[in-house]
């Protein structure tokens, strides 16, 4: 994979978005719609996700899913009429130059919503200047740790409970796996998913042998690979995220570690090749909102529709990587804006998302639980067999149980 935190990687990320229609403005960019007298009544979307930096391979499936998203939706009218504008800012998987950046989108853009954030530590980064200093809405779309319960932000990704309640008892009453070692990248999504993991571990019998966390470009894990292997570990539950997921998948797969347990990693999916070879990731455990295999007809079309938008991309849409959160973020907030005759005020919006629902969408419909910030939405527990995801079971409208 080319390095996207070089230069190079930067021009290439420019030259991608040039070819797919964007204007470089200001420091970012910007896709107007194709009407002719569209700009004075647009709708001002704004997206803030990595195109370049250590996480860029699912940053830039979420820009390519929300102009997929939008193209849908100003091919069908817009909004009441109003086409979508897309404003797009890098945050460079590095929370310090993506604020900077982020206040281009309400200082100078002028949006009337901003989407995106990958993991925690970005949004945590970003959601002040967003919904306070810059009283604008916020959606997102990443799977995390719960706990956000901030007033115009909404979470359109999967909760602990959507994705360890289940599966967390089928790793050990169905499969057997019992001595769980918790490798773990240092910051807020790995600590906290990891405190309401063990929780239901403990509950179901089964064991936390070790819970060690890294810095994010952790390079060495040979002596925490050697532990792994000498305290009998049969399931590692691995919240280790690029750049140190590299060097961490191949040392352990090297070990022979593959021979001995198993592995859960609640953010592997489809786009993951873009990190590790597919040989890292045979028998690994996943549960999110979809996986390609899953047997649903509007999934199935969303898929292809993108993959035509995107032909021969290396970024899919895909879950782990947020995309599927990209798309339910924007279909909830069109909900929202029929829901207001139009009024794009922040209130106002806000209040009419929290009822919103679409009935059709990646891996199934989706609702926002009012009062909580966070979405009902169907999950499904996979395997890594073969370069597939195969299905293992599913559940319908599972709630988040945040925010409550």
């Amino acid at each position: 994979m080319t390095n996207p935190t070089t230069r190079r990687g930067f021009l290439r990320g420019g030259a991608a978005l040039a070819a797919a229609g964007w204007t470089a403005g200001a420091g970012g960019w910007v896709l107007r719609p194709d009407w002719a007298n569209a700009q004075a009544g647009a709708i001002k979307v704004g997206i803030a996700t990595d195109i370049t930096g250590a996480i860029a391979p699912s940053g830039n499936a979420n820009w390519q899913t929300a102009q997929f998203a939008v193209k849908a939706i100003n091919d069908a009218g817009g909004i009441l009429g109003r086409p979508i504008e897309l404003f797009l800012e890098d945050t460079a998987s590095d929370p310090g130059v993506a604020v900077g950046n982020v206040r281009r989108l309400i200082q100078q853009s002028e949006v009337d919503v901003v989407l995106g954030g990958i993991t925690s530590a970005m949004r945590e980064a970003i959601k002040n200047p967003i919904t306070q200093r810059g009283r604008t809405l916020y959606i997102y779309p990443q799977l995390y740790e719960g706990q956000e319960c901030t007033p115009h932000l909404f979470c359109t990704g999967p909760t602990p409970a959507q994705q360890c309640a289940r599966l967390i008892p089928y790793l050990i009453k169905e499969k057997g796996f019992k001595r769980f070692a918790m490798p773990s990248a240092n910051y807020i999504w790995p600590q906290l998913l990891n405190k309401w993991a063990r929780k239901v571990i403990e509950e179901n019998g089964g064991e936390v042998v070790m819970e060690d966390y890294f810095p994010l470009d952790q390079l060495e894990y040979s002596a925490t690979i050697s532990r792994i292997m000498s305290e009998n570990v049969d399931h590692i539950f691995n919240t280790v995220i690029p750049p140190g997921l590299q060097a961490f998948q191949k040392q352990l797969f090297e070990a022979g570690y593959y021979d001995k347990g198993g592995q859960t990693c609640v953010y592997f999916d489809e786009n993951t090749v873009n990190y590790v070879a597919p040989r890292e990731l045979e028998g690994v455990y996943s549960c999110l909102d979809m996986f390609h295999t899953i047997d649903d007809p509007t999934t199935k079309a969303l898929i292809e529709g993108y993959n035509a938008m995107w032909p021969g991309t290396p970024y899919q849409f895909t879950a782990g990587s947020a995309s599927t959160g990209m798309y339910r973020g924007i279909k909830l907030y069109e909900q929202a804006v029929i829901a207001t005759n139009g009024d794009l005020a922040r209130d106002a919006v806000s209040e009419a998302m929290n009822s919103a629902a679409i009935a059709e969408g990646p891996g199934g419909p989706a609702k926002v639980i009012a009062g909580t910030g966070h979405v009902e939405m169907n999950m499904y527990i996979a395997q890594s067999v073969g370069g597939k995801w195969e299905i293992i079971s599913s559940e319908s409208a599972v709630p988040p149980q945040e925010c409550a």
